[in-house]
């Protein structure tokens, strides 16, 4: 069974990172998707938590900012 995609029709992108701020992946990654092989696809979905802490630390510091 191949891995799902993750999107979530949120497609909302954080410049600085290059990456959605819906399914936590880059560009390439959502341009790539349909032509990965499982195993990547599977790679991307497990990284998942650690990019989207990434993303929350930087917003919690752009917030400490102001």
């Amino acid at each position: 069974m191949s891995a799902p995609s993750p999107c979530v029709d949120i497609c909302q992108f954080d410049r600085r990172r290059d990456m959605c701020t819906g399914c936590f992946r880059t560009t390439d990654e959502i341009r790539r998707w349909r032509k990965m092989t499982d195993h990547r696809r599977r790679e991307i979905l497990s990284d998942r938590r650690r990019r989207e802490a990434k993303l929350s630390e930087r917003a919690a510091k752009r917030v400490e900012r102001l």
